[in-house]
C-alpha cells in the first residue's frame, strides 16, 4: 500500500470514528431529554380554577358557581370571609346544601383558603390557629372539598429562625394528622415575609412528616431570586400537592410560560388557581381571557 492510500484510509477511519462518537452522543442526549420533551410538547392535564380573592369576593355561592361554569374555570378555592359565606357557623343542613350545589354543577369545590398560620411567638395565638384549622378541615369534609389552604406568614425577628421553622413544621404535622383522619389535605401557600423565599420553605418541609401536608406554589417574585426559577422550583418540587396559585397570566413580568413548562415537565395534573388582583370592568370577560391564555400556554 502506498503512502497516499494509507493516509486516505486513516482519514476515512478518523471520519468514521467521529461519526460514531457523535451518533452515540446524540442518542444519549435524546434519551436524556426525550421524557421532558414529551411532557413539554404533549397534552397537559392541568386545569385552571379560581381563588375568590378579588374577582369572586362579592358573589354569593350560586352566582360564583354560575360564573365559573360560564367561563370554564371549573375549580374554586373559597376564600374566607367573602360573600359566598362558607364558614364554620354553617349548620349541618347548610353544609349539606353547599355540597349539593357543587355536586349539581360542573364546578369542583377544591377547598377553603384560610389565613391560619403557625409562626406566632405567642403560644396561645398559635394554638388558636391550629384549632381553627381543624374546625375548617371538618367544614371542608362536610362540603365535599378536599382540603384547606394555610400559610406561614413570616419569621419573627425576636425569635431564632430555626425555632420558628421547627414550630411551623410541628404545627403542620399536627394539623396534617387531623386532615389525614378526615381524608383531607393541608395546602401550605408559599407566603409571608422571608417564609416565601424558597430556601426557607424547603427548610420547613424538610421537617414535615405528614403525607397530607403539601406545598402550594404561589408565583412570588422571590421565586426568581438566585439561583433562579428553575433551581428554586426543583428544590421544592417533591412537596407539591394539587394546587398552584398564579396572578393574571398576562400582567407583570413573572415568567408564567416558563412556569407552565416546568409543571408540564413534572407531569403536574392538579389545579392552577387564578388569584387575580386587578379590577376589570367585566370580570366574566376577564376570566374567559385568562382561560384562553392558559390554554395556549399549556397547549
Amino acid at each position: 500500500m502506498n503512502k497516499r492510500n494509507s493516509q486516505s484510509d486513516m482519514n476515512m477511519n478518523k471520519s468514521r470514528r467521529n461519526f460514531i462518537q457523535k451518533s452515540i452522543a446524540a442518542s444519549v442526549g435524546l434519551s436524556l431529554i426525550s421524557p421532558l420533551m414529551a411532557n413539554t410538547l404533549g397534552k397537559s392535564n392541568m386545569k385552571l380554577g379560581l381563588v375568590t380573592y378579588q374577582w369572586g369576593k362579592d358573589w354569593d355561592l350560586p352566582t360564583l358557581i354560575a360564573n365559573c361554569e360560564k367561563t370554564g374555570l371549573l375549580g374554586v378555592e373559597l376564600r374566607t370571609e367573602h360573600a359566598h359565606g362558607v364558614e364554620t357557623n354553617l349548620t349541618a343542613s347548610q353544609r349539606a346544601d353547599v355540597k349539593q350545589r357543587f355536586a349539581d354543577s360542573r364546578v369542583t369545590c377544591i377547598g377553603y383558603g384560610s389565613n391560619f398560620a403557625y409562626h406566632y411567638p405567642d403560644q396561645a395565638e398559635l394554638r388558636q390557629n391550629i384549632e381553627d384549622t381543624k374546625a375548617y378541615l371538618q367544614l371542608c369534609k362536610d362540603i365535599g372539598a378536599t382540603g384547606i389552604k394555610v400559610k406561614p406568614n413570616g419569621l419573627p425577628a425576636e425569635v431564632a429562625k430555626e425555632k420558628t421553622i421547627a414550630q411551623i413544621a410541628a404545627s403542620l404535622n399536627e394539623v396534617g394528622k387531623y386532615a389525614s383522619d378526615l381524608g383531607q389535605k393541608v395546602r401550605v401557600e408559599v407566603h409571608g415575609e422571608l417564609t416565601q423565599e424558597l430556601p426557607n420553605m424547603k427548610a420547613i418541609f424538610e421537617q414535615v412528616t405528614s403525607p397530607s401536608v403539601k406545598m402550594c406554589w404561589n408565583s412570588n417574585d422571590e421565586d426568581l431570586l438566585p439561583p433562579g426559577l428553575v433551581a428554586n422550583f426543583n428544590s421544592v418540587k417533591q412537596w407539591f400537592g394539587d394546587t398552584v396559585h398564579v396572578r393574571e397570566l398576562n400582567v407583570g413580568d413573572y415568567p408564567y410560560q416558563q412556569l407552565m413548562d416546568l409543571f408540564k415537565g413534572i407531569n403536574y395534573d392538579g389545579w392552577i388557581l387564578l388569584e387575580a388582583r386587578t379590577e376589570p370592568n367585566d370580570r366574566i370577560a376577564a376570566m374567559k381571557e385568562q382561560m384562553d391564555i392558559f390554554n395556549k400556554m399549556i397547549g
